[in-house]
C-alpha cells in the first residue's frame, strides 16, 4: 500500500444552491490526506449527458439521493479501498465499468462525479499542492476570462424569457481582479437600471437578476446600456456572451420564441441570431440551435465563427468523441466543459484535450444547481482552459467560485497570465 492509497471512502448528503439534495464524496488516503467532491445538478440539461440518480416519490420533491448514498456505501467504497488516487484515469474507467450503463444511471452520475472529485482532491492533498497546480504538472498555466451572467432566462428564471443567460466578459481586462471589478459595475448599474424602470422580479437560479422584459431584444439593449451606464465600451472594454440553450424551445428544426411570440424554422432562428450579432457587441454564443439540429449549427458556424465563439453545451455533453466529430463537421468552434455532465474527471479532460488539438475555445462551468465547492476554478487553470463560467456575481455558491480564482491569481504572483480574448475567435479581438 502507497502513502496515496484509498483507506475510506464516505458519502453524505449535503444540499444544493436550490435548496436539494446532492452529494458529498470524501476520501482518505493512507497518509491521512483527504478529499471532498461535490456533485452539482443543471435544470437546462442535455438529453445525452450523465443521469443523477435520484429517489422519485414525494419526499423532497423526488430528488432524494438515498439510492445513490447506498449504492457508495455498498458497491464503491469497498471497490475503491487500496486503489492508488493519483491514477485519476484509472480509478474513473473502474467507476464507469462497476457502473456500467451509458448514461451511468444505474450507480448515478451524481454518486460518480462526487467520488471521482474527492479522489482528485485527495491526490492534490497528497502531492501538498493546491489543486490548479497538481493539474497543471509543471506546465504553464493561464488564468480564465470569466463569462458572467447579469441577466437570467430560460430554465433558470422560469422562462420569463426565451434567452437562458445574458452575460459580459471584460475583454479589455488585463488581470481577473480587474475582469471582476469591471463586472461588479456593470452588475450594479443593470441593477438601478431593472429597478428604476420596474423591471426587476427577483434573482435567477445562478444569481442574475430575473427579468420582466417584454421582448429578448429589449434584454439586449438594457445590457448593452447597463455595460455603458457602467462606463464602459461595450466594443472593446465589456462584451456580450448569450447562452440560447435552444433544445429548451426548439426541436426537429423548429423553434418557438414565447416572448416574441414567434415560431421560427433552423434557418430563421440563424438569420435572426446573425442580426443581433451585427447589431450587438456580441463575442460568444452558446447552443445557438438545438442538440438535434447538426445541420443547424454548422450553417451558423460557417456563418460566423471566424469572429463570433459558437459554443455546444448540450450538443456535445463534455464527450470527446462529440467534440472530435464537431470539429469534423464544422458544427461550433468551443466546448463547454461540465464535470458532471461527463461524470468524471478523466472524461471531462479528455474532452478538453480533444478540443484543444482542434483549437476550440475551452470553458470550464459551473451548474444551475451549485454548491460552495471552488474546484471548477482549480480545473480552468490547472487545464489551462481559457474561460471560466460560473453564474453571476452574486450568492455566496457563484462568489466562492470567482473569489477562488482571486486567490489563485495571487498565488501565482509575478508568474501570473491572465487569458483575456485569447480563447475567443481571431476576428472578434479588439
Amino acid at each position: 500500500m502507497t502513502d496515496s492509497s484509498i483507506r475510506a471512502v464516505r458519502a453524505r448528503r449535503i444540499w444544493d444552491s436550490r435548496g436539494r439534495p446532492t452529494i458529498e464524496a470524501e476520501i482518505e488516503l493512507a497518509d491521512g490526506s483527504v478529499g471532498r467532491g461535490l456533485a452539482p445538478a443543471g435544470a437546462s440539461r442535455g438529453s445525452r449527458e450523465a443521469l443523477d440518480l435520484r429517489d422519485g416519490g414525494t419526499l423532497l420533491g423526488g430528488f432524494g439521493v438515498a439510492q445513490a448514498l447506498a449504492g457508495i456505501a455498498r458497491e464503491i467504497a469497498p471497490a475503491l479501498l487500496g486503489r492508488d488516487a493519483r491514477d485519476q484515469a484509472g480509478l474513473d474507467a473502474f467507476l464507469i465499468e462497476l457502473d456500467g450503463t451509458v448514461l451511468k444511471s444505474r450507480l448515478g452520475g451524481n454518486a460518480l462525479v462526487a467520488v471521482s472529485l474527492a479522489a482528485l482532491h485527495a491526490a492534490a492533498a497528497s502531492a501538498r499542492q493546491p489543486l490548479w497546480q497538481y493539474l497543471a504538472a509543471g506546465n504553464p498555466v493561464t488564468l480564465p476570462m470569466p463569462e458572467i451572467q447579469i441577466f437570467g432566462g430560460g430554465a433558470h428564471a422560469g422562462r420569463r424569457i426565451d434567452i437562458q443567460d445574458l452575460m459580459v466578459m471584460p475583454i479589455g481586462a488585463t488581470s481577473v481582479n480587474e475582469a471582476l471589478e469591471m463586472t461588479a459595475e456593470v452588475y450594479l448599474a443593470a441593477g438601478k437600471i431593472m429597478t428604476a424602470r420596474g423591471l426587476l422580479q427577483g434573482v435567477a437560479d445562478e444569481g442574475g437578476y430575473w427579468p420582466a422584459f417584454d421582448s429578448n431584444e429589449q434584454a439586449l439593449d438594457t445590457l448593452v446600456e447597463a455595460i455603458e451606464s457602467a462606463g464602459y465600451d461595450p466594443r472593446t472594454q465589456v462584451a456580450i456572451s448569450l447562452d440560447i440553450a435552444a433544445s429548451e424551445f426548439g426541436a426537429d428544426g423548429r423553434y418557438r420564441l414565447g416572448l416574441d411570440k414567434r415560431e421560427l424554422d433552423s434557418d430563421g432562428l440563424c438569420a435572426l441570431m446573425l442580426d443581433w450579432c451585427a447589431r450587438y457587441p456580441i463575442v460568444s454564443i452558446e447552443d445557438p440551435l438545438a442538440e438535434d439540429d447538426g445541420a443547424g449549427l454548422q450553417k451558423f458556424t460557417a456563418a460566423i465563427g471566424d469572429r463570433v465563439q459558437v459554443i455546444g453545451d448540450d450538443y456535445l455533453v463534455t464527450n470527446a468523441s462529440k467534440v472530435e466529430q464537431a470539429a469534423a463537421d464544422g458544427a461550433v468552434n468551443a466546448v463547454l466543459l461540465k464535470v458532471n455532465q461527463a461524470g468524471t474527471v478523466s472524461e471531462t479532460r479528455a474532452a478538453l484535450e480533444a478540443a484543444q488539438r482542434h483549437g476550440f475555445g475551452t470553458i470550464v462551468s459551473a451548474r444551475s444547481g451549485e454548491t460552495e465547492d471552488v474546484a471548477i476554478a482549480h480545473l480552468a487553470v490547472g487545464w489551462n482552459a481559457k474561460q471560466l463560467k460560473v453564474g453571476s456575481f452574486a450568492r455566496s455558491e457563484r462568489m466562492a467560485k470567482w473569489n477562488e480564482l482571486v486567490r489563485i491569481e495571487e498565488a501565482l504572483g509575478p508568474q501570473a497570465r491572465f487569458a483575456g480574448t485569447a480563447g475567443l475567435p481571431k476576428g472578434k479581438r479588439s
